[in-house]
């Protein structure tokens, strides 16, 4: 009976959503699957190059900066040319500058490389989110959003421990592979992916609608709190990539103990996504927002006390894990509740400015603090954000329930797949 009960609860899960969704979270996992810069570079500079933490963290910064222009620019570019081309030129430009990064050699190229790596591979997230709010029933929104979060961390997992190994004998097969792997994904997105872009205002109704700018999202002041405190929450998470090794490098891990370690944060997610999603996918958002920021701020807090132990970094990575498995599809679902159909590029393009900027921010903040203060003020600082985040999300969610409800999602007709681009034999 358990066993039949667990079977119809996945079904269900995964019951009813778009083949469009579906080729989509395949090109997620793909990209996943070759994830490896983002987890290894820290290691890679400090290790494996011998460079400072302090030099680390400002590569990782440069790859953060880069970010921070793609988010903008890459929300324009998806609701302009389309979730299509956008994605493809942003998996290409990717799969190009990351094969660059592991060939460079001097800190300066280094530095370059980096900046463009950051700035290519996060263009593609407005695209991915706005195409995903296309094609999926706003009903269906929370679970689609959990279970792309699920191909990412299924990814995630795998990598992580096989780049711990492949790190031990060449960080440039590391590199290529990515490359490999991300070139893999834009073929996928060019044969199996249409355009899913809505029709404007004026093409579906025959009238003019309000248009959307960059002035229009940045005055939306209930949006940017959401921002606000995304941007207070990435700088938590952000140190799993790090600061994190780094600390555990001084604490005399290998890089296959940290890269087990990280692999628990996938596992977790694989395995909890899905039945967690279920539990809390029609509960109060606000609270779970709440909670999901003091888990992820005292999670972090906690690894103060892992000292050598790596059972103790293992427990503290499962109690961030379980913040990131409440948060993602919670604030993604209030996210794309807040944006405006023929905007979701734009509004998209700054939400991922919050995650960006703080890949800008951790890093350089981490570095610093791990040089001058020690592992310990930087995990108790990120108990306080924490703290701030969960008050901050306690505030924004009363101030919603007394004002007026957003307004309801009003789904349009896509525009016609590009000739090629047919999901028909999919």
């Amino acid at each position: 009976m358990a066993v039949a009960s667990v079977g119809r609860a996945a079904r269900e899960s995964v019951s009813g959503l778009p083949r469009e969704f579906w080729w989509l979270w395949t090109s997620t996992l793909v990209n996943r699957l070759g994830a490896f810069v983002s987890v290894f570079l820290a290691l890679y500079l400090t290790v494996d190059r011998g460079y400072s933490a302090s030099y680390a963290g400002l590569v990782a910064a440069l790859h953060g900066l880069g970010s921070v222009v793609s988010s903008i620019g890459g929300g324009v570019m998806t609701d302009r040319l389309g979730r299509r081309p956008t994605l493809l030129i942003a998996q290409t430009s990717t799969a190009v500058s990351v094969a660059a990064l592991g060939f460079a050699q001097s800190p300066v190229a280094i530095a370059a490389v980096a900046f463009v790596v950051g700035m290519a591979s996060n263009a593609s997230r407005p695209a991915v989110q706005a195409m995903m709010a296309d094609i999926v029933a706003p009903e269906d929104r929370v679970r689609a959003f959990a279970l792309n979060y699920w191909a990412i961390n299924l990814g995630f997992a795998i990598s992580s421990a096989a780049a711990g190994f492949i790190a031990q004998y060449s960080y440039l097969a590391g590199f290529l592979g990515e490359a490999v792997m991300t070139l893999v994904c834009a073929v996928l997105v060019f044969v199996k992916l249409p355009e899913s872009r809505p029709a404007t205002p004026a093409a579906a109704t025959g009238e003019e609608g309000p248009a959307v700018s960059m002035g229009t999202v940045l005055r939306d002041g209930r949006y940017m709190s959401v921002v606000g405190l995304s941007f207070l929450l990435a700088l938590i998470f952000l140190q799993s990539s790090v600061a994190l090794p780094v600390a555990m490098a001084k604490d005399g891990f290998s890089t296959t103990d940290y890269g087990m370690a990280i692999a628990v944060n996938g596992i977790l997610i694989v395995a909890l996504q899905i039945p967690v999603t279920r539990f809390i996918e029609h509960r109060d958002p606000g609270r779970l927002l709440v909670i999901s920021a003091l888990l992820g701020g005292y999670g972090f807090g906690l690894t103060a006390f892992a000292g050598g132990s790596l059972a103790a970094y293992v427990l503290t990575v499962c109690v961030w894990s379980l913040a990131e498995i409440v948060n993602s599809p919670t604030q993604m679902g209030l996210v794309v509740r807040l944006s405006p159909v023929h905007g979701r590029g734009r509004y998209q393009g700054v939400y991922a400015l919050s995650w960006s900027g703080a890949a800008l921010v951790a890093p350089l903040a981490g570095g610093t603090v791990l040089d001058h203060y020690g592992a310990d003020a930087l995990w108790a600082g990120c108990a306080v954000v924490g703290t701030v985040a969960g008050a901050g999300y306690w505030a924004l969610t009363r101030t919603l329930s007394r004002g007026s409800a957003p307004e309801p999602d009003r789904r349009v007709e896509s525009a016609p797949a590009p000739e090629g681009a047919s999901m028909s034999g999919a």
